[in-house]
């Protein structure tokens, strides 16, 4: 990240209910985890998106001339393949939709789109607005742009179907949305600039529970003071888990939610 990206972004949460605590949005916050074991991680990675995949972890990573799609091994960290953007591409958010690896970029309004298995560029898309997080429902896109909006569109025209505004149940706007992961239909979006990642029902857009994994272990996390924020989450279908790394950090957590997804706010 660049030091006006930094600033560009971090503005929004500086003047946002984000900067607070959660209990004075009226947000719901807990641990609700347990670390299960973890998996080494590139710290030159600047990670964007998070996507696991019978039994494949793919990673998008950022940074203009270092953007990246990748294909990483699950016991090591250790990169099996990569396909390089453009220089003048920022790589963002990363969905696995349709057996295809969809890519969003930051400000240059265009996607790509991935051979799961080769890396290989075999389409693009287009979109308007910036592009952060992504993620898919099985039928549609999900985009955040870093507001407090999730757009959901169709693959085949681009065309926006819904737009979803994410609230805590105090009503209070979620802004900073950033990762996305669709989990047994429930939507995970980390906030940008913070520990937190919220679990919002993408009928309603409530956020009606908050993960807190500022306790994650220091030695896992980043290195660098400004440019760590925890973004990246991934789901493996088969063993319940849950993988969460960020910018820059030393690990991928592999985690179990005290809540498994999927199961309503209040129930275990």
């Amino acid at each position: 990240m660049t030091f006006w990206r930094s600033a560009i972004k971090f503005i929004p949460c500086i003047l946002a209910p984000q900067a607070e605590s959660s209990s004075s949005l009226g947000a719901p916050s807990s641990d609700g985890y347990r670390i299960i074991s973890t998996i080494p991680h590139d710290t030159a990675a600047f990670t964007q998106g998070l996507v696991w995949r019978e039994g494949l972890l793919y990673e998008s990573t950022g940074l203009f001339g270092r953007s990246q799609v990748r294909m990483l091994d699950l016991t090591t960290g250790a990169v099996r393949k990569s396909t390089t953007l453009p220089q003048s591409r920022f790589g963002e958010g990363l969905a696995f939709h349709n057996g295809r690896l969809h890519q969003l970029t930051w400000r240059n309004q265009i996607g790509y789109v991935y051979d799961p298995a080769t890396l290989i560029l075999v389409d693009s898309f287009s979109y308007r607005g910036e592009g952060w997080g992504l993620a898919t429902d099985g039928r549609h896109l999900i985009r955040s742009d870093g507001t407090d909006t999730l757009r959901f569109f169709d693959p085949l025209s681009n065309s926006v179907i819904r737009k979803l505004a994410v609230r805590f149940p105090s009503q209070v706007p979620v802004t900073g949305l950033n990762e996305l992961e669709f989990i047994n239909g429930e939507l995970f979006a980390n906030v940008y600039r913070s520990d937190w990642i919220v679990r919002v029902n993408p009928a309603t857009g409530i956020a009606a529970d908050l993960l807190d994994f500022g306790r994650l272990p220091p030695e896992g996390r980043g290195h660098s003071i400004t440019q760590d924020d925890l973004n990246g989450i991934a789901y493996d279908e088969m063993s319940g888990h849950l993988m969460v790394t960020g910018k820059r950090w030393r690990a991928i957590f592999v985690i179990v939610l005290e809540r498994p997804p999927g199961i309503p706010a209040g129930q275990r």
